[in-house]
């Protein structure tokens, strides 16, 4: 075995071989690779790079990987990563596992991501499923949350450059405001490939500085269920939550929970429910004011306007559970309040629902939100480092090999907070 470590030097090319040599300048214990990087007029300039290595043993002769390491600038870098991509929706079965996929060619403007941390949302399991109702493609690399260092770098980025802590952007190609229609983005993980792999290649416009506060583990929770709980509560131009307003969200699922913890730094009451007595702890350690079991109390918009200022219902609804629950949200709702509708945790439904009539009778308004800009993405991160919010992660950590079993946890609901996948 060897000790090794990496030198670089550049000089005029003398000949055209990429064959290692030893270099006759230099130490016994040093191997020399030539490769030819550039040409300027008549002359060619190449990278020469050194290997210096120290033995272990009697061996004389180290046992170099030279086909699976490629070179990008001066870094060295493995030529193949480990991967997980979706072939096929008929379940998590359809996940497929590549120990040695090729790692993407770098573009003009494009960034190397090496992962540390990936995390599972909902839309994530029911994309192996079949059963998510917006544009997907197969052989793709799935899982829309990732947290890494940057390695390397095209030519013409200037956002970002090597050992920067970045995550990924939901939908890519989305800057600020929203697109004019769904097909201008491409959402990570759906239609483009996301984080369940060790590299990845994004454009520089589509990744987002980490926040400084967090590590990788927290900060792979924010790109899709942060985002969308910031985007309801900020994303409406003249209906932000502000000091004093009532907030109700549903259950203990991501967007809920960052939802809870956005809205108590802005000064807001909190309404929260849960179908679990075990939870309510840990809900209102978060800061919840009031807590509703809404499986003992099946009116539980009703109990929920009740409890806000004089009855008159709350400022505020992070509807996740979509069709099976909106009828009480239009129970809890005030007039002139918001609910935004992020999900549909709650299935399709099995009886008669609600209609448009009800955002008139209420007098409300009702809006869809699809996670969120990059410009939102950047806002909420300047929140969490300035209010020191920590997201609440599950406590079992999955690796990258295991990422079947953290799909299958996640969907018998055995996590509290965010299912995270190390990545090494």
């Amino acid at each position: 075995m060897a000790d090794i470590c990496f030198i670089t030097t550049v000089q005029p090319c003398t000949s055209t071989s990429t064959r290692p040599a030893r270099s006759p300048s230099l130490s016994e214990n040093t191997v020399q690779l030539p490769i030819t990087t550039a040409a300027h007029s008549s002359r060619c300039f190449r990278h020469i790079y050194y290997l210096q290595y120290h033995f272990q043993g009697r061996s004389r002769t180290p046992v170099l990987p030279w086909s699976n390491i490629t070179f990008v600038g001066r870094k060295m870098l493995p030529a193949t990563t480990k991967q997980w991509t979706l072939e096929g929706h008929h379940g998590f079965d359809s996940l497929q596992f590549d120990p040695s996929a090729p790692i993407p060619q770098l573009g003009e403007r494009e960034v190397l991501v090496r992962f540390h941390f990936a995390s599972l949302n909902y839309r994530d399991l029911i994309i192996s499923k079949g059963a998510y109702t917006l544009p997907t493609l197969n052989h793709v690399v799935p899982v829309s949350d990732g947290a890494g260092t940057v390695e390397a770098t095209g030519p013409g980025v200037h956002r970002f450059q090597p050992g920067d802590r970045v995550l990924t952007l939901f939908e890519q190609g989305r800057i600020a405001g929203s697109p004019a229609n769904k097909t201008e983005t491409k959402s990570v993980g759906g239609t483009t490939n996301g984080a369940l792999r060790q590299y990845g290649a994004y454009d520089e416009e589509d990744l987002v500085a980490m926040p400084a506060t967090l590590d990788f583990q927290q900060a792979s929770t924010l790109s899709c269920a942060a985002v969308t709980a910031w985007n309801a509560l900020y994303g409406l131009a003249g209906n932000m939550v502000k000091a004093g307003d009532t907030v109700l969200t549903q259950g203990t699922g991501g967007v809920s929970m960052f939802a809870l913890q956005f809205a108590k730094t802005a000064g807001a009451r909190v309404i929260a429910t849960t179908g679990s007595e075990s939870k309510v702890e840990v809900i209102r350690s978060l800061g919840a004011d009031h807590i509703i079991n809404y499986k003992t109390e099946s009116d539980w918009g009703a109990v929920a306007a009740r409890l806000s200022p004089d009855c008159l219902g709350v400022n505020h609804i992070v509807e996740v559970g979509g069709p099976q629950s909106m009828a009480q949200s239009f129970k809890a709702i005030r007039v002139n309040g918001c609910i935004s509708i992020v999900g549909f945790l709650g299935g399709t439904p099995t009886e008669q629902q609600p209609t448009f009539l009800e955002c008139l009778s209420h007098e409300c308004v009702v809006r869809g939100v699809y996670v969120g800009s990059r410009m939102l993405f950047e806002d909420m991160n300047r929140a969490i480092d300035a209010n020191g919010i920590k997201p609440v992660v599950d406590g079992r950590i999955f690796t990258l090999e295991e990422a079947k079993e953290a799909y299958q946890y996640m969907w018998d609901q055995k996590h509290f907070g965010k299912v995270t996948i190390r990545i090494d």
